[in-house]
C-alpha cells in the first residue's frame, strides 16, 4: 500500500496529476488560500475545473441566494450545492462517465484592521466517491489561532487541501481523515470544533462518534451534539444565552442525575438574570470518564450518548479536568449566567487542595477562575452512608484552610443549595448501580427512569447481566 503523503505540496500536486478528480473551489472572506496551492505547485488544469471568490456580499447573495450571515453553515450549504450543480450541469454530459467532480467551499472572516481577533469559519467538499455517484459530503468549522490575518489565510489554505485530500483517499477511514486535517499544522494555530458527514460515503458513520474523536485527537476541547444526535458548532446553540450545565459518567443516569438536573433548572430561572428565557441545558462527559486504560471505550460512550439522547438532553464532550476550564470554555460564547449542576462530591473536590498542584495559587486560584465570571453553583445534598444524615453544601464538613472561602462563596451566592429534592433518592450511587447492572441484580431498575431501563435492556448496554 503507497504511503500517503503528509506535506501540503505533495498532497496538491498529488490531486492535480490525478486525472480522474476534477472540481470547482469557492472561497470568501480570506483570500483564495486554497485555490492557491494547486496554482503553485503546478498541473492545476487536471484538478481546477473553476475558481470563484464571490467577496462582495451583493455578488454573493446573486450567486448563492441572500444569507443573515455570511459566515455561516447555512451559506457554506449553499455555495456547495451551488458550484456542484453548476459543475454536472456543465461537464457531466461530457465527463461524467470517467471523472469524480467535487466541489470545494468555505466561508471565513480572519483578522481585519477593526478586529483583531481569532479568525473563524465554515469549509466543506461535496464530492463523488466514484464517477456518477451520489455526491457526499464532508462539512467543518476552524477556528483560526495565529495573530495575523496573513498567517490565518495561510493555515486555512492548509486545512483546506488536508479536507479535498482526505475526502479523496480517507473517506472509508474517517478517523484517520480527521487527524489529517492538522498535518502540517498545531493546536496553537488551528482549531476544528465540528465536523460533520453525510452521503453513501459514510454510511456507516456516527457523528456523535466524529464528535467524540475531534476532541481525543485534540483538534478541540469540546465538541457538541443535540439529543437527535445532530452535531453543531457550539456559537449556533450556546450564543448569548443563559446555560445551565450538569458534569457526569451517566453510567448510567440515574433517578438521582436527574432530580438533580430539575432542582438546579428550577432555581436558575427564577435568578432575575435568568428570568423570562429558555436557557441551554447541557449534559457533559469528559475523556477522563470515558477512558479506560489508555483508550477511550467508543461503545461505552455510544451507550452515554443513547440514553441521554433519549432523555431529550443536548451532550459536551471534553477533555476539561476543572470546572474553571468548562467555564473559561463556555464564557467564549457567552456573557450570560452560567450555572452548574453538582452534586456534594463536586464541592468537597474543590475544597481539596490536592487537586491543584499544578496550580501556582492552589484552591484559591482554581475558586477564583471558577466563579469570577457569572457562575453560581446548584448543589444537590448527599448522605455519606445508606442511613447518615442529609449533607448540604451548608453543613458540610469543612477544613479550617476553606471555611472562611466557603462561608463567602455561600453569603456571595456563588455556591447555592439546591431546595427542592427528594431525600429517597440520596441512598442512590452511580458506581453501585452500574455494579447491579453487570451483575444480574434487577433491582437496579428501581434506581433509574423507566425509560433508561428500556434503553439499557433493549440494547444491553453497559455490560447488562440478565
Amino acid at each position: 500500500m503507497a504511503e500517503h503523503p503528509t506535506s501540503t505540496r505533495r498532497k496538491a500536486l498529488a490531486l492535480n496529476l490525478d486525472r480522474a478528480k476534477y472540481g470547482t473551489i469557492a472561497e470568501i472572506g480570506a483570500g483564495q488560500e486554497v485555490a492557491r496551492w494547486f496554482f503553485v505547485v503546478g498541473g492545476a488544469a487536471g484538478t481546477v475545473a473553476k475558481t470563484i471568490s464571490a467577496y462582495d456580499m451583493e455578488v454573493s447573495d446573486s450567486i448563492y441566494g441572500p444569507a443573515p450571515r455570511y459566515v455561516s453553515r447555512q451559506r457554506l450549504q449553499a455555495m456547495l450545492e451551488n458550484e456542484f450543480s453548476q459543475l454536472l450541469e456543465g461537464l457531466g454530459s461530457t465527463r461524467g462517465e470517467t471523472t469524480s467532480f467535487f466541489a470545494f467551499a468555505d466561508t471565513v472572516a480572519t483578522r481585519s484592521y477593526r478586529k483583531a481577533e481569532d479568525g473563524r469559519g465554515w469549509m466543506g467538499i461535496r464530492f463523488q466517491g466514484q464517477p456518477r455517484e451520489t455526491p457526499s459530503d464532508v462539512v467543518l468549522h476552524v477556528n483560526l489561532k495565529d495573530n495575523s490575518a496573513a498567517l490565518q489565510q495561510e493555515a486555512l489554505g492548509v486545512v483546506g487541501i488536508n479536507l479535498i485530500y482526505g475526502a479523496y483517499h480517507y473517506h472509508d477511514e474517517p478517523e484517520t481523515l480527521i487527524g489529517s486535517l492538522m498535518d502540517e499544522l498545531s493546536r496553537d494555530r488551528v482549531e476544528v470544533d465540528m465536523i460533520k458527514f453525510s452521503g453513501p460515503a459514510f454510511d456507516a458513520v456516527d457523528n456523535r462518534l466524529m464528535s467524540l474523536q475531534l476532541v481525543e485527537q485534540g483538534l478541540t476541547d469540546a465538541a457538541m451534539f443535540t439529543a437527535t444526535g445532530e452535531v453543531v458548532q457550539p456559537s449556533e446553540v450556546l450564543h448569548k444565552k443563559p446555560i445551565l450545565v450538569e458534569r457526569g459518567t451517566f453510567r448510567p443516569v440515574t433517578k438521582l442525575t436527574l432530580d438533580l438536573l430539575a432542582g438546579a433548572r428550577e432555581q436558575f430561572v427564577a435568578e432575575p438574570a435568568v428570568q423570562g428565557e429558555e436557557p441551554v441545558v447541557l449534559m457533559e462527559m469528559t475523556l477522563r470518564d470515558l477512558t479506560e486504560g489508555s483508550r477511550v471505550d467508543h461503545a461505552d460512550f455510544l451507550a452515554r450518548a443513547d440514553i441521554l439522547g433519549g432523555l431529550g438532553h443536548d451532550v459536551l464532550i471534553s477533555r476539561f479536568g476543572y470546572y474553571y476550564h468548562l467555564v473559561d470554555y463556555l464564557s467564549r460564547y457567552t456573557d450570560r449566567l452560567i450555572g452548574i449542576a453538582a452534586g456534594m462530591p463536586s464541592v468537597m473536590e474543590l475544597a481539596d487542595d490536592r487537586h491543584y498542584r499544578d496550580l501556582g495559587g492552589g484552591m484559591l486560584e482554581s475558586t477564583g477562575r471558577l466563579f469570577k465570571r457569572s457562575v453560581k453553583m446548584y448543589v444537590y445534598p448527599m448522605r455519606d452512608t445508606h442511613a447518615g444524615p442529609v449533607i448540604t453544601v451548608e453543613t458540610m464538613p469543612i477544613d479550617a484552610a476553606w471555611r472562611h472561602l466557603h462561608d463567602f462563596l455561600l453569603e456571595s451566592g456563588h455556591l447555592v443549595p439546591i431546595q427542592r429534592y427528594d431525600e429517597s433518592l440520596l441512598s442512590i450511587f452511580t458506581k453501585d448501580v452500574l455494579s447491579r447492572i453487570q451483575s444480574g441484580d434487577a433491582s437496579w431498575e428501581t434506581m433509574v427512569p423507566p425509560e433508561v431501563a428500556e434503553i439499557i435492556r433493549a440494547k444491553r448496554l453497559f455490560g447488562l447481566k440478565p
